[in-house]
């Protein structure tokens, strides 16, 4: 317990500036507190005393504002920046050194049995408001862009953003050997501002051939007028 919790403040200082002290840490960051809450309701869990871990993941929730299900799998390295309105649910799994932002869902879809909720892979990003639903797998060191819904299984190394979520970069951000977390999630790009853009230089195009048009209409009608007069 204790080795972890040391492991879960490291992770808050090398991912978050802000950090300044140990006990800033421990006290302030509800991240660390749901980690904390996570791990004694997962444990009632494993052990089927399944009341009593709900209970415990509820009082989490209460104090945290982040409601990770005791049934989740979570490994090494989580770190769940300002977290409230985090949900994880009872089948998700998320890999190590992953980094959830705000109002983040890892949810189902519907009433289905069994595994239903999404399992995240290694060094992923998942930013603000970000919902994932269902089933299927987000490839290791994915981007997921603030406020984007995704629906089906994303490709390792790709970023995806919009609603339904799409994949918009593939194999274009650098992996090191030594896995190296990219938390510029400001960097994602915008496909809808990307294709506006487009459009944009379109009807440029198209306006200066309409008046090289009617340039050239006009002038026969210079000529006739001047042999008129």
């Amino acid at each position: 317990m204790f080795k972890n919790l040391r492991e879960d403040i490291q992770t808050v200082f090398e991912r978050d500036p802000a950090a300044k002290s140990w006990w800033e840490v421990l006290l302030c960051y509800p991240g660390v507190h749901a980690l904390l809450f996570y791990r004694v309701s997962h444990w009632f869990y494993c052990k089927k005393f399944f009341v009593t871990a709900r209970f415990l993941s509820q009082v989490g929730r209460y104090f945290t504002g982040i409601e990770i299900h005791p049934g989740a799998r979570i490994g090494r390295g989580l770190f769940i920046d300002h977290g409230s309105g985090v949900i994880v649910g009872e089948t998700a799994e998320i890999g190590n050194n992953v980094t959830i932002f705000q109002g983040v869902t890892l949810g189902g879809t519907g009433k289905e049995k069994g595994k239903r909720h999404p399992t995240v892979g290694n060094n992923v990003m998942i930013s603000a408001g970000a919902k994932v639903l269902g089933s299927f797998k987000i490839g290791d060191s994915a981007k997921i862009g603030a406020g984007a819904v995704v629906l089906k299984e994303v490709p390792a190394n790709s970023t995806v953003v919009g609603v339904p979520g799409r994949v918009v970069v593939q194999d274009g951000v650098r992996v090191n050997s030594k896995p190296c977390l990219d938390l510029a999630h400001d960097k994602i790009p915008d496909p809808v501002a990307i294709m506006i853009d487009c459009l944009q230089q379109r009807i440029d195009a198209l306006e200066k051939e309409l008046k090289l048009t009617r340039e050239k209409s006009k002038e026969p009608e210079v000529e006739n007028a001047n042999e008129t007069i």
